[in-house]
């Protein structure tokens, strides 16, 4: 994963690196098997991403490691292009989700996790997280609004695939 544009691969699974902001998001989006199954479709076949507003193409479907990500947001030549790579993905009875690092061309460097679990009690959780840093001038230049923007698309990720 050479390409990758940091060097800290998997770390939104556990402890989080330092010298990077730090995204945790949780949201309780449905109950039970069936609510379960279908979050887990449509999140590892991008769906989140797309109802949150972004162009999205997939390498693979649904995603894997190694699935390349390519997402657009804006109109025209205002469009940022935002390529990743999936790091991690699984999917079980209980568990569900992928994690994409950034890759040169992002306009950030880190990574984003998304998961969901269906739990003993039946909710199906939603949780995010991210790692970030500014990865090209103009993110650096505009950080506090790249900050703004990673938090209006974390909370519309969240309510994106929820089936209440």
């Amino acid at each position: 994963m050479g390409e990758l544009t940091y060097d800290e691969v998997g770390a939104t699974a556990g402890q989080m690196p330092a010298g990077y902001h730090h995204v945790r998001a949780r949201r309780v989006i449905g109950r039970g098997p069936e609510d379960f199954a279908r979050a887990a479709d449509a999140l590892l076949a991008g769906e989140a991403q797309r109802r949150a507003g972004a162009r999205i193409d997939l390498s693979d479907t649904p995603t894997r490691a190694g699935t390349r990500v390519t997402m657009r947001l804006g109109i025209g030549i205002l469009s940022l292009r935002i390529p990743c790579l999936v790091v991690w993905a699984d999917r079980t009875e209980t568990l569900a989700g992928f994690a994409y690092g950034t890759l040169p061309g992002h306009p950030e460097r880190g990574e984003e996790r998304f998961t969901l679990t269906l739990t003993p009690s039946g909710e199906v959780v939603f949780d995010i997280a991210a790692f970030s840093s500014p990865g090209r001038w103009f993110t650096r230049l505009g950080a506090p609004v790249g900050r703004r923007v990673q938090s209006w698309m974390t909370r519309r990720y969240l309510r994106a695939l929820d089936g209440r």
